[in-house]
C-alpha cells in the first residue's frame, strides 16, 4: 500500500501522473496518488492538472494560498491514507518502467526511507542552462556505490519513499521557508537515527533553471544554510561549503581568500553565465558568498 504524493506550484503534473499511474496500476496493490496544487498563478496550468481527478484513486488538492513545498507536503502526508509515502517532484521523470516496483520490492521493516537517485539527460542543453545541468550531472548524479558509502549526504528531496511515522515529525521541524532546505532534511535525518536504503531507481530531473537564475537561487541557499546553523544550531557541517569554510577558518586564511578572490569576481560570474562553467568557480564564488555573509552577519 503506498501514497504517492507529488508538490506542485506552475508546473503541469499531468504526464507524471498518467506515467505512475500506468505502473502502479499494474501492480494491483492499494494506492492513491495526490497531488497538491501550492496556489498556481499559471491558471491555465491549473486547469490542465484539473484533469488529474479523471483518474481513479487520484485527487487533485488546491491550496488556498502559497505555502511553500514543506507546507505543501504536510498537507499530503496527512492526508495521505498509507504508511509508506513516495513524494516525488513535479519535474521529474522516472527512467524505468519498473520504477514503482522497484520501489515496492525494496519495502521492509528494516528501513525507514528509501532512495533511488537523480539523474540528468545525457545531451548538454542550452546555453543558458548549462550551469544547473552540469552541477546536477555531476553533483546530483551519483552512483549507487557512492550513496552508499555516505547514505544520508547523498541523499537529495526530488524523489524518496518514506515511512510516514518517520516523515511527519520530521517535516513538522522544517517549519522554515527558503531555497536550500535539504541540508535540514538531511540533519534531522541523521538526528532521528533512521535506517536508510539506497536503490538504483532514478528519476530524471527535467526542470532546469537558467544560469542566471541557478545562481541566484545557490545564492539563497547559501543565505539558508547560514540561517539554519543559527537556528537549530548544527553540531556537525555537512555541506562541502561549510567544511571548506571552517578549513579555512581554522588555518586563519579567510582574509587571504577573500584578498585572493576580489579581483577576480566579475570574471568568475562571467563564466558562471557561459556555455562552458567551471563547477570549481561555482564553488569559489558560493563559497566568497558565505564568508561575507557570516562576516557581515
Amino acid at each position: 500500500m503506498i501514497s504517492i504524493l507529488i508538490p506542485t506550484y506552475n508546473y503541469s503534473v499531468v504526464t507524471l501522473v498518467k506515467t505512475l499511474y500506468s505502473q502502479v496500476i499494474s501492480t494491483e496493490i492499494p494506492f492513491e496518488i495526490l497531488v497538491c496544487d501550492d496556489a498556481s498563478s499559471n491558471l491555465g496550468i491549473v486547469q490542465e492538472n484539473q484533469s488529474i481527478d479523471k483518474f481513479e484513486h487520484c485527487t487533485l488538492l488546491i491550496n488556498s494560498s502559497n505555502v511553500g513545498r514543506t507546507q505543501t507536503r504536510q498537507k499530503l502526508a496527512e492526508t495521505a491514507k498509507y504508511n509508506w509515502l513516495l513524494f516525488l517532484d513535479a519535474d521529474v521523470a522516472p527512467k524505468y518502467d519498473t520504477f514503482i516496483e522497484k520501489y515496492l520490492k525494496s519495502i521492509s521493516t528494516k528501513t525507514t526511507l528509501i532512495f533511488g537517485g537523480i539523474c540528468y539527460e545525457k545531451q548538454k542543453p542550452k546555453e543558458d542552462k548549462t550551469l544547473r545541468w552540469k552541477y546536477g550531472k555531476t553533483r546530483e548524479e551519483i552512483p549507487l556505490a557512492k550513496r552508499k558509502k555516505n547514505p544520508v549526504t547523498t541523499i537529495n528531496s526530488g524523489c524518496f519513499l518514506i515511512n510516514k511515522q518517520l516523515f511527519l515529525p520530521i517535516n513538522k521541524k522544517m517549519n522554515y521557508s527558503g531555497y536550500g532546505m535539504d541540508l535540514l532534511f538531511q540533519y534531522l535525518l541523521i538526528e532521528y537515527k533512521n535506517t536508510i536504503l539506497h536503490i538504483d531507481n532514478p528519476v530524471f530531473h527535467l526542470g532546469l533553471e537558467s544560469n542566471s537564475d541557478f545562481i541566484k537561487k545557490s545564492l539563497k541557499a547559501v543565505e539558508t544554510t547560514f540561517f539554519l546553523e543559527k537556528e537549530i544550531p548544527m553540531n556537525i557541517p555537512i555541506k562541502p561549503l561549510q567544511k571548506t569554510y571552517l578549513k579555512l577558518k581554522n588555518n586563519h586564511l579567510l582574509g587571504v581568500f577573500e584578498y585572493s578572490f576580489k579581483p577576480f569576481k566579475n570574471r568568475v560570474k562571467k563564466n558562471l553565465l557561459s556555455n562552458n562553467p567551471s563547477l570549481l568557480l561555482f564553488d569559489l564564488f558560493r563559497l566568497n558568498y558565505y564568508i561575507q555573509v557570516k562576516k557581515n552577519a
